[in-house]
Formats: structure tokens, C-alpha cells, sequence
């Protein structure tokens, strides 16, 4: 079996301006973000089904979110069988060239996009 690359995958917050290095640039909010006009977000893919639902999402968010128990949830819903497929297409996309992972996230370092990375680069 032919050694496939590891993914080149970054994450960038929406808000900073698109880069020409930052290859497939891919939405992973399940929300559009705020004060981003669509003609200026430069967004090529939105693959939904990669995103958090909107209970996990909720969840996080209100008084009992914890983040060690949001990645075993979102960890869950990454495993379903739409999630998983979208998963490994982003997957191939990442070994063919560079792919950016964009988020509102005001810490991105301590939202989804750290499970999905994760996920994305795992074997």
C-alpha cells in the first residue's frame, strides 16, 4: 500500500483575510458567521455534516458545557455514518493539497475545530 502524505490542514479564523497559501478553504461552523458577507468570506466548501449539531452545540455553549465532554459527543457525531463520509473526503481533499479549516471561533484552540483536526489527521 502506497504511503499517502499526512493532511495539510490549518485553521484560520473567518475574520482574517483569505491568504494564498490556505489551499481548500472549508467552513466548519454550523452557523455562517456574523458580519461576514458571503461574496467576502472566499468559502469553497461548507460541509455541514462535519460541524457540531445544534443540541451539542447548544450544550457546549450553556452552563454545563465542559470540553472534555463536548470532544467525546462531537467525537460520536463524527463517527456517524454522514459525518464519517464527509470526514473522509476532506481527508483526501488534505493529502492532495493544502486545506484551511475556517471557524468564528474567538479561540479556536478550545472549539470543534481541534476534535475535528484530530479527526481529519488520525490513520
Amino acid at each position: 500500500m502506497p504511503h499517502t502524505p499526512p493532511p495539510r490542514l490549518r485553521v484560520r479564523r473567518i475574520y482574517e483575510p483569505p491568504e494564498p497559501d490556505d489551499g481548500l478553504r472549508v467552513l466548519v461552523d454550523r452557523l455562517w458567521p456574523r458580519g461576514i458577507a458571503k461574496a467576502d468570506a472566499h468559502i469553497d466548501e461548507w460541509p455541514k455534516a462535519l460541524t457540531p449539531s445544534n443540541e451539542l452545540r447548544r450544550w457546549y455553549h450553556g452552563p454545563e458545557g465542559e470540553f472534555e465532554e463536548f470532544r467525546r459527543r462531537y467525537e460520536r457525531e463524527l463517527a456517524e455514518p454522514a459525518a464519517a463520509e464527509a470526514l473522509s473526503e476532506l481527508r483526501a481533499r488534505a493529502a492532495e493539497g493544502p486545506v484551511t479549516l475556517l471557524t468564528a471561533a474567538k479561540d479556536p484552540s478550545a472549539s470543534h475545530t481541534t476534535v475535528l483536526t484530530a479527526a481529519l489527521e488520525a490513520r
